[in-house]
């Protein structure tokens, strides 16, 4: 630039650029454009340095780059609160002249965060729906672009399909189907079950990959909508579930994910086996007794999106405050206590589920004189993958330590 020109000051009084930019605004919005004339700071306050209070990350900044943003809020859903819709809702489909199955493809009621707008999620990326079947229900077979799991809740849990291994469940058991694997669910038994699904639909939403596909390859040969059963119940258990022992003569493929787990059933009983174990271990100040599922073949998370673990927490166990940039849902399996998120505390009991958004101080307290166990599902594996992950702990003198996982 000529050293003239750069001396040079403009006549005339000095102009407001920020009246004048936003005065241009209202035309270039018509353009489908906006001149900036704020920081272009994130929606999210800084959390990881504000180590005082419930966190940081509980609120957001203002302005047009936050604009329609939404912060996921703590939580928590009582079973005396939504057990009975479920029934309500079993009565309503055992006197139905057309199943709601037929025309809304699931019983269920999903739940819905109070801090997004009404959208159906929990967080920014986890969906939830409790779902029940009465006797004789079936849900046609789909695939889907989604992760997804199903919880059971109740003593005898129907029955899912993957991939023609048919998996009979029981209360605290967790069936996987990973995208790209063709299920279908169903109860055969005399009463009602009931389950709970987890999927990442938001964050497929928001990647605009979401998609279902109800037309199951062999229909067409067969007026029956659910698959053929071509591996018996426990298949993928016998395969998998010696532990440290991978077969080496089939395939560890279902569908056409990529590295979906080939361990498809997880069962309740052997899942609190394993936490009883240890349950004299010292544990993790912050988790207590805590285990992760894992895909056996690679010994990695279930899901590149969610992980899913199972912690017990002893009578009169108190953990410390944690919070991670991963939001957290959790399903109350046995035990009594509550759980501190923020600024609320959530006194919880069988069946009880809640969700403890990101950034958050929480800890859990085991207040009955038996074992709690407690069943979580967080989207921390997306965040490591994403290479976002982190975590602090605040120590019983009120220390903040930066914690290595």
């Amino acid at each position: 630039m000529d050293a003239r020109l750069a001396d040079k000051k403009p006549a005339g009084p000095r102009v407001n650029a920020r009246e004048v930019m936003e005065s241009l605004n209202s035309d270039a919005a018509k353009l489908n454009f906006w001149l900036r004339t704020e920081l272009n700071g994130p929606s999210q306050k800084s959390w990881f340095t504000d180590t005082s209070g419930t966190g940081g990350g509980a609120k957001l900044t203002g302005g047009r780059v936050s604009a329609n943003q939404h912060k996921a809020l703590p939580c928590h859903w009582r079973w005396q609160d939504y057990g009975p819709y479920l029934n309500r809702l079993s009565k309503i489909a055992a006197d139905a002249d057309i199943s709601p199955i037929e025309f809304a493809d699931r019983q269920s009621i999903l739940l819905v965060n109070p801090g997004l707008g009404g959208r159906l999620q929990i967080t920014s990326t986890m969906r939830t729906a409790i779902s029940v079947y009465v006797p004789n229900d079936k849900a046609p077979a789909h695939i889907h672009s989604a992760n997804a799991s199903r919880t059971i809740l109740t003593d005898k849990g129907g029955y899912t399909n993957v991939e023609g291994e048919r998996c009979e469940c029981k209360r605290g058991d967790i069936i996987w189907t990973p995208n790209g694997t063709w299920h279908d669910h169903g109860n055969a038994d005399d009463e009602p079950v009931i389950w709970i699904d987890m999927l990442d639909w938001p964050l497929f939403e928001y990647l605009d990959i979401a998609w279902v596909d109800m037309d199951y390859p062999a229909a067409a040969k067969t007026t029956d909508t659910v698959q053929p059963n071509r591996h018996s119940d426990g298949y993928s258990t016998r395969l998998y579930g010696a532990g440290g022992l991978m077969p080496a003569f089939v395939t560890h493929t279902r569908g056409w994910g990529q590295d979906p787990t080939p361990l498809i059933h997880f069962r309740g009983e052997d899942v609190r086996e394993a936490l009883n174990r240890l349950r004299n271990e010292a544990g993790d100040p912050y988790e207590g007794i805590s285990m992760q599922f894992i895909n056996p073949a690679t010994g990695k998370p279930v899901y590149r999106t969610m992980d899913y673990r199972a912690q017990l927490l002893r009578p009169g166990e108190q953990t410390l405050q944690k919070r991670e940039t991963s939001n957290t849902f959790v399903i109350v399996m046995d035990g009594e206590g509550y759980t501190e998120v923020g600024d609320q505390r959530f006194a919880w009991s069988k069946n009880d589920v809640m969700v403890m958004p990101n950034f958050l101080w929480r800890r859990h307290v085991n207040t009955g004189k038996t074992d709690a166990v407690l069943y979580t599902v967080s989207d921390a594996a997306l965040m490591r993958n994403l290479g976002q992950y982190r975590a602090q702990g605040k120590l019983a003198d009120g220390s903040v330590q930066q914690i290595v996982a």
